[in-house]
């Protein structure tokens, strides 16, 4: 395992594996379940990998792969989804490197990771579940995409460990999006100690920390705002409106 993530061979994967795939300049990366036979399910937003319905999808949309022009003779998307897909393992790649998404991982090594989004520290359930689980929410859905609550990632990790976070007003399970907000929040905290210190490394070393604490936090693994939930009960509280996850609300903050 490196610093950065999990390189994986084609010939090692197995039905139930977390994969995921970095796409232009690592500014994100794409997360699904391999169920065999060469096919990803993987949630999407409307069938576009990633987005937030701001004027962020621009830079987004830019650094997601290239779509061929020849359709892809394995995979059949079409225009109605709820956004959980399934595509063949080429197209789920768009000619990127494949990874693995690791579990139970020490404190140690997930400290070590220089970005979320690679490991977690909770427990993956058995492989013929989370292929279950991945199955059901491709023919019953996942609800509504959201890049920080509710995006690829987090539907990845609840088809492995079944955890759900069950207060909407807090970050999902992504590790992703915890490293996008944890990054400026850690500067935001370190600031105040330039009245104590205006040594730039110890500055430095205090950011470091704040980042690395609010990661460990916010993993799923340690967390105290989650709860086991089938993929039955998961879709009936969406169709019944029991479980609400909106899209983000924050075209404001752009201007």
């Amino acid at each position: 395992m490196g610093l950065l993530s999990n390189r994986l061979n084609r010939a090692s994967l197995k039905p139930g594996d977390h994969i995921y795939s970095w796409r232009t300049a690592y500014i994100y990366a794409h997360h699904g379940i391999y169920i065999g036979d060469d096919k990803v399910v993987h949630f999407t937003r409307r069938g576009q990998e990633v987005g937030t319905g701001t004027v962020l999808d621009v830079l987004l949309v830019s650094s997601g792969p290239r779509r061929s022009l020849v359709p892809c003779t394995t995979c059949t998307h079409t225009n109605d989804t709820n956004g959980v897909v399934s595509s063949c393992l080429n197209c789920f790649l768009s000619g990127g490197i494949l990874y693995r998404f690791e579990y139970s991982v020490t404190p140690a090594v997930f400290l070590a990771k220089a970005r979320g989004g690679t490991c977690t520290l909770a427990v993956s359930d058995p492989d013929e579940t989370v292929v279950h689980r991945a199955k059901y929410l491709l023919d019953n859905g996942f609800g509504c995409y959201n890049v920080f609550k509710n995006n690829c990632e987090d539907f990845a990790i609840y088809c492995k460990t079944g955890l759900l976070v069950v207060d909407q007003r807090t970050m999902g399970q992504s590790g992703q999006a915890v490293s996008i907000i944890g990054g400026p929040l850690a500067a935001v905290l370190s600031t105040p100690l330039r009245l104590v210190t205006t040594n730039v490394y110890g500055m430095v070393a205090t950011a470091v920390t704040v980042y690395c604490a609010s990661r460990y936090a916010a993993d799923i693994g340690m967390r105290k705002d989650v709860m086991k939930v089938s993929a039955e009960d998961l879709t009936r509280r969406i169709a019944t409106g029991a479980l609400t996850i909106a899209e983000p609300g924050i075209p404001a903050l752009l201007g």
